[in-house]
C-alpha cells in the first residue's frame, strides 16, 4: 500500500512539482488549493499520512490550518511539513510553534523533500542523486 500524502498550497505550479516529485516514488497525492479545502479533505473518511501545508494561501492560512489538524483528535498525529517562502528564524519558529514536525523553505530541493517525507513516514529514503 502507497502512503497518502496531502498537499494544501495555493500555487498551481508548484503543486505540480510537489505531485511530480511523490508520484516518482509511487506515494498516493492528493491536492487542495486552499486551507478550507485542505481541512476538508484532511477530515475525509481516510486522513492522509502526511500534510504538505503552504503558509501564505488567500482565506486560512497554514499557521491556522496547522492549529486546527493538531486540535482535531483524528488528525493530531499527522506529521505535517509546512512549506514557505518565509524563511527567517521568527517565521520557521512561528510555523513550528504551530506542531508541525519539519518547516521547508522555497524554494526547496525535491530531492530533499522526498528524504524528509520518507524520514517522517518511517521509510528508508533510497534517493538516488
Amino acid at each position: 500500500m502507497h502512503h497518502h500524502i496531502l498537499t494544501i498550497e495555493d500555487q498551481p505550479d508548484i503543486r505540480r512539482l510537489i505531485r511530480m516529485t511523490l508520484e516518482f516514488k509511487h506515494y498516493r497525492v492528493s491536492e487542495a488549493n486552499n486551507g478550507e479545502e485542505g481541512l476538508r479533505l484532511a477530515r475525509g473518511a481516510a486522513p492522509p499520512d502526511l500534510i504538505l501545508l503552504d503558509v501564505m494561501m488567500p482565506g486560512i492560512n497554514g499557521l491556522t490550518v496547522a492549529r486546527e489538524l493538531a486540535d482535531d483528535p483524528r488528525l493530531s498525529r499527522v506529521p505535517i511539513i509546512m512549506l514557505s517562502a518565509l524563511g527567517q528564524s521568527v517565521d520557521v519558529q512561528a510555523g513550528l510553534a504551530t506542531g508541525v514536525r519539519a518547516y521547508l523553505v522555497k524554494p526547496f530541493s525535491p530531492w530533499e523533500l522526498l528524504e524528509l517525507t520518507a524520514k517522517l513516514l518511517n521509510e528508508p529514503a533510497e534517493v538516488a542523486r
